[in-house]
């Protein structure tokens, strides 16, 4: 699917955390709701920490897929692909192939 950014973004952390499916985050209390979608921080083994969606840390926490929090920074009007949503982000690849999350609130379906 096309969107086309109505807002620019930014990216907010210059290393982002990154985690592999069955790695066993820290995580450390911290909730936030974006979106009306719940958020925990948590720490990866190799030390990054950030925002994860939490239904990215099963009850055993382990972390049930492939996660990486980076995200894509874009202007008014770019044109990308939408990969997949989830909790408030779209992931997205602008036309140089590059891949981030970008907060859907800023994007319009083309």
């Amino acid at each position: 699917m096309r969107v086309i950014a109505t807002k620019g973004w930014q990216a907010s952390y210059a290393d982002p955390i990154r985690l592999r499916a069955g790695e066993a985050p820290r995580l450390s209390g911290r909730e936030d709701i974006w979106d009306g979608h719940r958020w925990l921080w948590a720490v990866a083994e190799d030390g990054r920490e950030g925002w994860v969606p939490d239904t990215l840390v099963s009850p055993e926490g382990r972390a049930v897929r492939e996660y990486s929090a980076l995200e894509l920074g874009c202007a008014v009007g770019e044109e990308m692909e939408a990969v997949t949503e989830t909790h408030g982000w779209t992931l997205c690849r602008n036309a140089d192939g590059a891949e981030g999350w970008v907060p859907s609130r800023h994007l319009r379906k083309v």
